[in-house]
């Protein structure tokens, strides 16, 4: 089983080197939206508890802890790679025009409803990623693009990467103590409030130029530290909140389906995250997984919450499914970006590699 996990490593350093390579990248840039799954710096200029900004948060990335709430390189650094692009720096830390070869305007903690993650301090909802997003096209792209021609072009060859919803749950819906959502909607209505406003924000990125977005869905909630560690049940996870999750997910999967359809030009593909990271976590080994339980980092909370500052980690986190009580470790991203490069079922309707082609 060793040999699958260094399989899936070589793998990927040798998509990279190929796109390397070449003399261009296979996309002119990849713009990045989501929450801490991707956030690479934006919560370090924002006033919030919620920053990664210290070790060991990116104890096994080049330059240290930038910002990523994990050890070493996020899905959309793997995926970065693999196009020939540079890592899309953090929005908020640009200065003058933006980079041409894309942004990334993630923020953790935050969600679709402007009111998630809001006790936790200031982050970036989705709707306000989208409205950086605008403002990137209207003052910082034109200074870098010669005509209104090219800004289309660059914008429909563009990559589009997103993950947002898990907070949705985990930072107002899941969180009983600080929002009474879950008193006003049952797990069904609430999931449909979700896509309902996640539709809508979609259709904005269309509007804007977007024509070529990945979406990733929400991952298994009930088996992450900082929700199964706090309530008793059996097994892995607690399979009611998952059941809950699954709601949201069923619901993404045909919102995205009809996006495709109704949107001409456009194609939205699907990133299975959910079936992959709990199909690793029931079958560990076939990933080269040990731990699929315990975080690597020493957290606050018994394990539930984020890494201690300048606590020292686990000796192998390349073992590990959770870097923290919330996030996965760069081992676990590296196969969900790989099966996602490559395997058309694990983002559907078509990979990465194929998308990029059209």
């Amino acid at each position: 089983m060793r040999m699958v996990k260094v399989f899936l490593i070589f793998s990927i350093v040798f998509l990279h080197l190929i796109s390397s390579i070449c003399t261009l990248p296979l996309a002119p840039a990849l713009y990045v939206f989501g929450d801490s799954l991707f956030d690479n710096g934006n919560n370090n200029f924002l006033p919030t508890f919620v920053r990664a900004n210290f070790l060991p948060y990116g104890s096994d990335f080049p330059n240290g802890a930038t910002g990523r709430f994990t050890n070493g390189r996020t899905i959309a650094d793997f995926i970065a790679e693999y196009l020939g692009l540079p890592y899309s720096p953090p929005y908020l830390s640009s200065k003058g025009p933006s980079s041409s070869t894309g942004l990334n305007y993630a923020s953790g903690s935050c969600g679709i409803l402007p009111d998630t993650g809001s006790i936790l301090g200031e982050c970036l909802n989705f709707g306000e990623q989208i409205n950086l997003f605008q403002r990137t096209i209207e003052k910082d792209l034109p200074q870098m693009l010669n005509n209104s021609t090219q800004l289309s072009k660059h914008l429909s060859e563009s990559i589009y990467l997103i993950s947002i919803g898990s907070n949705d749950y985990i930072n107002n819906y899941l969180e009983t103590m600080y929002y009474n959502t879950s008193k006003l909607y049952l797990p069904k209505t609430f999931a449909k409030l979700l896509i309902s406003n996640l539709s809508q924000q979609l259709e904005r990125l269309y509007k804007l130029g977007a024509r070529k977005m990945i979406m990733f869905d929400i991952g298994p909630l009930g088996c992450i530290p900082s929700i199964s560690r706090t309530q008793a049940h059996e097994g892995d996870c607690i399979e009611e909140i998952n059941q809950i999750v699954s709601y949201f997910n069923e619901r993404l999967s045909f919102l995205l389906k009809n996006m495709t359809s109704n949107l001409p030009a456009s194609t939205f593909v699907l990133g299975h995250a959910n079936s992959l990271g709990y199909d690793a976590i029931k079958n560990p080994s076939t990933y080269g997984l040990i731990d699929i339980s315990n975080p690597c980092c020493s957290t606050w909370g018994n394990g539930t919450s984020v890494c201690i500052p300048m606590s020292k980690p686990c000796m192998n986190p390349n073992k590990h499914f959770f870097w923290d009580g919330y996030h996965l470790t760069e081992a676990v991203y590296s196969i969900i970006a790989y099966r996602c490069l490559n395997d058309k079922f694990a983002c559907t309707p078509m990979n990465i590699q194929e998308l990029v082609k059209m």
